[in-house]
């Protein structure tokens, strides 16, 4: 299967569309196309056996339409040196055509009207006996509004002899029947004043329509032209995205800096990024540092740090600090592009709601044609004036629109894709972002995606008599030797208590039970319960103290030094800190939200239970090969569901759900299975998501309901049906302005989108939930007072708020976000104090901390970060 994108020429209105797609669709080997009147764009997936290229080109010419292979040169096979914006260059042509009609178009409107309201005109033109010249002026400045709006004759007549007109076939009609009628009247004229008939002359010279061609050729230019610039900001979250890519990259060759074209970085090459510079495309900083700004492409407003092995993306800005980077992609393969490609595919194709105005276009303008012939027809027969007959048969041409159907839809797709894509949200296709508004049950996996899907520290529970210095000491020292992730999580905490390791001697891991080495001479342990039990240490105080923190979804991991017991570590996959909110919102939607974990029910009931969702809505114990199976369960019971999961472990889910949805994607965007992409690792962005496809929907039947109201009101008024009883008749140039307004009112509707905005506050979650506190307490093991120490166990996601105090610490000298990482580094540096955050907009930082930390111990950490204690509550 072969898939390729064609630009379109001569395409005016949905009827073009529809015959483009028809003579495609008829071909050999089509399996699926598409064609996108506001892009001029289709795209086309066949068998290359069956099928090539030339035929498909040769379909659409046939049609009557021009066809090109498209050369996306804001991608190419590297990164972009160009930008070609083709809704621009249509817009200056307009622009153009505009400029020139209305030029002669308001001489010829003074001419033809002027002696109406007895304004001055040359005495060549006043007058029955120089009607011939009055008319014959008339008809010269007619010619160039003609010439420069050529295109319409020339389409709409090609397409009319092929028996598929379209929107220029019917303004070709009407404009031309008011040119002909008038040629015809200056030959009426120049025969009476051969012949001394004053009367007649004077008639026909009255009854010339050049003012209205032009007229309606000038407004209906008019109104594409205001389509157009309408039309080019449809396309500005494409054009912003293209634009993110640097032109050129600093490259270290022979330690010497040179600056090269984007188009000649090359994999593995070493690039030198400095502060405020634009990251020229994917990859890995090898050495120094940077805060990136990923807003352009993620959404998140606050920048990030870099350091070392971490990856960058292509297109976002270094706003501080300097690094060398070693290049991982480039031109397609970067993300930058693959998003671009993401948003160009959803806005080519085709949602299921527009095949209404598909259908209707289809049929539409024969229709029109028709009733055009037969009101005409009819005021004659009725004894009407051929002019009056003519202006109700021009009428009723130039007002219909299918314009306005055929945009209705693809304009609101496409501001839509581009408004999500501003926000990190990227949909596939337009069917994807229009299945997304009838879902009613979401199904959301646990790890990854409600959860931060790495292990954190909970809680520290040292013996009595051992500091947690020691403990952690011994701790990191085992777990550095490990590649477990729980170590790992152990190592993090040690390294932000500033804790240095010794060495291990005979170090071993023994399966299923954990970690065993001589530090100091001594036999350390660090495992589970049977790890103690096997080397007989057993406490029974201590077993059931880490058997409750089993029960809340936790995993405890004992230590010993010699038979002696050091303390337990609890580690667990913390919630992630927008979780509980986004599970609120989907509830305000009224969607059912279930939980899919392999974890056991007691785990994932504690996980439920921090995020507010019910017992019955929670799936525990699913391999990942059943998860599949779950959702057609859900979708069996006739339920719209949406799968939101890593999109790698849960592809088959992902796949059978009505829409997959990706989160947390990060660079790796191009998940197969998926629906909807989103950049963030955020929950909430399924909300955003959801609404924005609610808000689509709504604006394109609000754009269906305004072109079909438009036409079924206008037409018949056209007709004259209401000029008998209200004397209510159209003027074909009124005609031509609503013909040409429908348009551009649809547009601007779409336009709206673009101001779509969530109704919920983000910006003060700490999207890492770093500021999670761990409980650490110190435990007497040798006492009956166990269960006492028990009761005060203080899980992760509850503040301890009987053992600490809440303190607002006002600071002077918080310029940026910068300055609030330094500031909460240097307070969670302090022993005791947890739960940190720190607010740029108050210029404070609110704190907990036991009661052995002192103001004088704030008060220094902020002063050594280089900030001003102002004061302390």
């Amino acid at each position: 299967m072969q898939k390729e994108h064609f630009d379109i020429t001569g395409m005016t209105c949905s009827a073009c569309s529809s015959r483009v797609e028809k003579a495609v669709g008829k071909l050999p080997g089509i399996i699926n196309h598409s064609v996108n009147l506001l892009k001029n764009s289709m795209v086309v997936e066949f068998d290359e056996k069956l099928l090539s290229i030339n035929e498909i080109i040769q379909a659409v010419e046939k049609a009557g339409y021009g066809a090109s292979l498209h050369h996306n040169q804001s991608l190419g096979k590297q990164s972009p040196t160009k930008i070609e914006n083709k809704a621009e260059d249509i817009h200056t042509q307009m622009k153009k055509r505009l400029f020139i009609s209305i030029i002669f178009m308001l001489p010829l409107f003074y001419i033809s009207m002027g002696h109406m309201f007895s304004l001055p005109m040359p005495s060549l033109l006043l007058g029955t006996e120089n009607a011939l010249s009055f008319a014959f002026t008339q008809f010269l400045l007619l010619i160039p509004i003609v010439f420069v709006n050529f295109k319409y004759y020339s389409v709409g007549f090609k397409t009319l002899f092929q028996l598929s007109p379209n929107m220029n076939s019917l303004i070709a009609l009407g404009s031309s029947a008011a040119i002909i009628y008038g040629i015809y009247a200056i030959y009426k004229i120049s025969f009476a004043l051969g012949h001394g008939d004053l009367s007649t002359a004077h008639h026909f010279s009255m009854d010339l329509y050049f003012e209205s061609a032009g007229m309606i050729l000038t407004l209906i230019t008019l109104g594409k032209f205001l389509e157009s610039r309408a039309k080019n900001k449809t396309s500005d979250a494409i054009t912003k995205l293209m634009n993110l890519a640097p032109k050129t990259a600093l490259r270290l060759e022979n330690n010497q800096e040179q600056e090269i074209s984007i188009d000649d970085v090359k994999l593995n090459d070493i690039l030198i990024v400095k502060a405020g510079a634009s990251i020229p495309t994917d990859g890995i900083i090898i050495e120094g540092h940077g805060v990136i700004d990923e807003s352009s492409l993620t959404g998140e407003p606050i920048p990030c740090d870099k350091t070392i092995d971490q990856t960058v993306i292509g297109g976002t800005i270094n706003k501080s600090g300097y690094f060398k980077m070693r290049v991982t992609k480039i031109g397609e393969n970067t993300t930058l592009a693959q998003i671009i490609n993401l948003v160009d595919d959803a806005t080519s194709s085709k949602a299921p709601i527009a095949k209404i105005a598909d259908k209707i276009s289809a049929i539409f303008v024969p229709i029109v044609i028709t009733l055009a012939i037969i009101a005409t027809i009819i005021w004659l027969f009725k004894g009407e004036s051929l002019e009056f007959a003519l202006s109700i048969g021009i009428c009723v041409l130039v007002i219909s629109c299918p314009c306005a159907l055929g945009l209705a839809t693809p304009t609101a797709i496409m501001v839509g894709t581009g408004k999500g894509a501003s926000l990190g949200i990227l949909s596939k296709s337009a069917q994807a972002l229009e299945t997304l508004h009838n879902i009613n049950t979401v199904v959301l996996d646990k790890t990854g995606t409600i959860t931060q899907g790495k292990p954190q520290v909970t809680d520290i529970y040292t013996s009595k008599e051992v500091t947690l210095q020691q403990l952690l000491t011994v701790a990191s020292s085992l777990e550095k030797l490990s590649e477990h992730p729980l170590g790992e999580a152990i190592l993090q905490v040690a390294d932000k208590h500033n804790i240095s390791t010794l060495a291990v001697e005979k170090f071993k891991q023994i399966a299923g039970q954990g970690l065993s080495g001589i530090i100091d001479n001594s036999i350390c342990l660090a495992g589970n319960q049977k790890l103690l039990i096997a080397h007989d240490i057993e406490n029974e105080q201590l077993f059931s103290l880490g058997n409750k923190l089993a029960q809340q979804g936790k995993t405890p991991l004992y230590f010993t030094k010699d038979d002696t017991i050091l303390g337990l570590i609890a580690i667990a996959d913390t919630i992630k800190a927008t979780s509980p909110q986004a599970i609120q919102e989907l509830k305000n939607l009224g969607i059912n939200i279930y939980m899919l974990t392999g974890d056991n029910q007691l785990t994932a009931k504690q996980i439920a239970k921090q995020i507010n969702l019910e017992e019955n809505n929670i799936i525990s114990d699913v391999l990942p090969q059943d998860k599949e199976a779950k959702i057609r369960q859900l979708q069996n019971q006739e339920q719209k569901v949406a799968m939101v999961g890593d999109g790698i472990n849960d592809a088959p889910a992902l796949a059978r759900a009505d829409v997959g949805i990706a989160i947390g994607a990060g660079t790796d965007i191009a998940i197969d299975s998926a629906d909807i992409i989103l950049m963030k690792n955020n929950l909430l962005d399924v909300v955003t998501a959801i609404k924005l496809s609610k808000a689509v929907i709504k604006n394109i039947r609000e754009n269906l309901f305004w072109a079909f109201i438009y036409n079924i009101i206008g037409i018949p008024i056209a007709m004259g049906l209401f000029y008998t009883a209200f004397g209510l008749k159209l003027n074909p140039m009124i005609g031509a302005l609503a013909m040409s307004f429908s348009s551009v009112f649809v547009v601007t509707n779409a336009l709206r989108l673009r101001f779509f905005q969530n109704n919920y506050q983000t910006s003060s979650i700490n999207k890492d939930n770093s500021s999670t506190a761990i409980n650490i307490q110190a435990i007497d093991l040798n006492t009956s007072k166990g269960d006492d120490n028990m009761g005060l166990l203080n899980n992760l996601f509850h503040k301890n708020s009987e053992k600490q105090t809440e303190k607002i610490i006002s600071i002077e000298g918080i310029m940026c976000q910068h300055c609030v990482r330094h500031a909460t580094e240097a307070l969670e540096k302090i022993d005791g104090v947890s739960d940190v955050k720190v607010s740029l907009e108050n210029k404070n930082a609110v704190i907990h901390v036991n009661q052995n930390v002192t103001d004088e111990q704030i008060t220094n950490a902020i002063v050594e970060a280089g900030y001003e204690v102002t004061a302390i509550k």
